[in-house]
């Protein structure tokens, strides 16, 4: 639609603009400009993305408060609020943040965007600022020409802040002869009536521009070279702050439901705060009066008491919507619902892989590490009830003797109907998308995806000798034969155990103790292998047990030590391979089952 309807029709009304008027060309060029140099300072941003400013985010909002405070800070350093929004849905897509933290971020945001503002008002329009962007241009493009990745975030960083300042430079000059021919002035509308169409003109602006901070600039220069009233104005100001809304919308069309949940979130805060500030206009004018008085700023100085309500009414929007933040997350989660709960028959589909989550490499990578989660809770629950467990019994501080005591049921799990359902389907999108994310991936992240997909591999092998382990469980697990029928029944404690730690590795963020479980399954492994510790061979020795017995038994025996197998290589790579320092201590760490026995019980594991 926007191709083939909005698109001309913009190229039309642009073209016939350069037509009429000479100086409508220089505004024209300067909102371009502007906006060209958003993007290459977005991009320049995008340079510096990756495990630093991972681990930032993740520092940086742990609580609500800390979450305005960095939506602040990175929209007043990156002057992009929607670089802001971009980033904020590909981390909330891929897991990393909560939604309460993504809609703190968003707050914060349009808190940081009211210094973009400051910026122009204060500075722009008071300096020749074209004499500090041509240096900054010539600066920026031959840095970004070199080889290193930091050096071309620097250099598109410098290139976008002078393109950002010679779009204003353009703007201006364009507004000052523009008045010459045609004076907008006199299409100004007072009242409400005014307050409502160029609020209206304002969201049309900023969504064509799909940038807050251009339509600001053009109000502000249009309204330093007087080609637009102060009323009006303050109107545009809150159309710009609604339209910005339509960036997270569209960023939000290729996220997963968190992210639809975040732009809804965006959208009812800036409609909110817009509300507000239509409804109380006339106050807010009073207090910008009386703010603008105190520090010093002139009367007829337009443009800096533009900020100044900017400012305000963004504050007041986020000290409004503050305590409403929990019940607002309710209401999304409410009106917006996961389609992840899938019923039993139905394709279990991805929750975290997502186009948006693409944007980042480091959101690919924890995005891909929440999905092989995903993707092992559902072989976790396969595994389970294969077992003739309940996940329950399994992840509760019951003891195992007990659990595995219940006789083995008569019906068989239908694995692979499981299977199909909720693993291969997973499995697959897993791998398409890993692909997918690997084309824009630097080198020092292909390793970590590589191990990743093993990571799946593994668990999907599990879940595969667990369909032919089953079998004989139910065979054998209610024999008359006491033998065959405990030796059964050992392995489903020993897989019900290997589960249990794995499930408090999961749980678990203390090195040691992760290191410690994990070294108890290994030997654990090796221990309960009947055919390395000669239990088989006695059974067969003794009569025990028939030929066909041994011969199932030795077969599921290693089954059950492959499934062992690939689930503690599993933990290694999701639990223990991104912190090196935990990575050293496994490797280099000898331990015996006494010891590993002893430590556990001290730390009551």
């Amino acid at each position: 639609m926007f191709k083939k309807i909005f698109l001309p029709t913009i190229l039309t009304v642009v073209a016939y603009g350069f037509w009429i008027s000479p100086d409508f060309k220089a505004i024209s060029a300067g909102v371009a400009i502007f906006l060209f140099g958003m993007l290459s300072l977005e991009e320049g941003f995008k340079m510096f993305s990756g495990g630093m400013l991972e681990n930032i985010l993740k520092k940086s909002t742990s609580n609500l408060y800390k979450s305005i405070a960095f939506g602040t800070i990175t929209t007043t350093f990156m002057q992009s609020s929607s670089l802001v929004s971009i980033l904020t849905i590909s981390f909330l897509s891929a897991g990393l943040i909560g939604l309460s933290q993504g809609i703190g971020i968003i707050f914060g945001a349009n808190i940081g965007t009211t210094t973009g503002a400051w910026l122009v008002a204060g500075f722009g329009l008071k300096v020749d600022i074209q004499v500090y962007a041509m240096p900054m241009i010539v600066f920026g493009i031959i840095l970004i020409f070199q080889k290193t990745k930091s050096l071309k975030g620097i250099g598109y960083i410098l290139a976008g802040l002078g393109f950002l300042f010679l779009g204003i430079h353009y703007m201006k000059e364009g507004f000052e002869a523009f008045k010459n021919n045609i004076d907008l002035a006199n299409f100004a509308i007072s009242g409400y009536k005014g307050l409502f169409i160029f609020t209206g003109i304002g969201i049309f602006a900023t969504v064509v521009m799909q940038s807050s901070h251009a339509t600001l600039v053009l109000i502000i220069t249009a309204l330093a070279a007087g080609q637009i009233t102060y009323e009006n104005a303050l109107a545009l100001a809150i159309g710009a702050n609604i339209g910005t809304t339509i960036t997270a919308i569209i960023g939000s069309i290729g996220s997963n439901i968190q992210g639809k949940r975040l732009a809804g979130a965006h959208l009812i805060f800036n409609a909110v705060t817009g509300f507000i500030a239509i409804i109380f206009i006339y106050q807010l004018v009073y207090i910008v009066d009386f703010i603008s008085t105190l520090v010093a700023i002139e009367k007829d100085d337009y443009a800096l008491k533009l900020a100044v309500f900017h400012t305000i009414f963004n504050l007041i929007g986020v000290i409004v919507m503050l305590p409403l933040v929990n019940k607002l997350v309710s209401f999304l989660e409410k009106i917006l619902k996961d389609k992840d709960l899938q019923a039993e028959e139905e394709f279990v589909t991805p929750n975290f892989l997502n186009e948006s989550v693409l944007e980042f490499p480091s959101t690919s990578i924890s995005a891909i590490t929440n999905e092989t989660l995903h993707l092992y809770d559902n072989a976790f629950d396969i595994i389970a009830n294969a077992l003739n467990i309940k996940t329950a019994d399994i992840t509760s501080s019951m003891d195992l003797k007990d659990v595995t005591a219940k006789p083995y049921g008569k019906r068989p799990l239908n694995i692979d109907n499981l299977y199909n359902h909720k693993i291969k389907n997973l499995y697959g999108e897993i791998l398409d998308f890993s692909t997918k994310a690997q084309a824009h991936m630097p080198p020092q992240y292909i390793e970590k995806l590589y191990k990743l997909k093993l990571a799946n591999r593994n668990i999907v092998e599990a879940v595969k000798n667990m369909k032919h382990l089953q079998k004989n469980l139910l065979k054998y697990s209610n024999s008359t034969n006491i033998h065959i029928k405990n030796q059964y029944n050992s392995i489903r404690k020993d897989l019900a155990e290997l589960l249990r730690d794995v499930n408090s590795i999961a749980k678990t963020d203390k090195e040691d103790e992760t290191i410690l479980l994990l070294s108890k399954a290994k030997i654990h492994a090796q221990k309960y292998d009947i055919t390395a510790n000669g239990i088989l061979d006695n059974l067969i020795r003794e009569h025990f047990i028939t030929n066909e017995m041994a011969t199932s038994l030795m077969n599921d025996s290693t089954y059950a030590y492959n499934i062992r197998k690939s689930l503690i290589a599993m933990s290694e790579i999701l639990f223990i391979d991104d912190n090196n320092d935990a990575k050293e201590m496994h490797q280099d760490m000898v331990i015996n089952e006494d010891d590993i026995q002893h430590i556990l019980e001290k730390k009551g594991a």
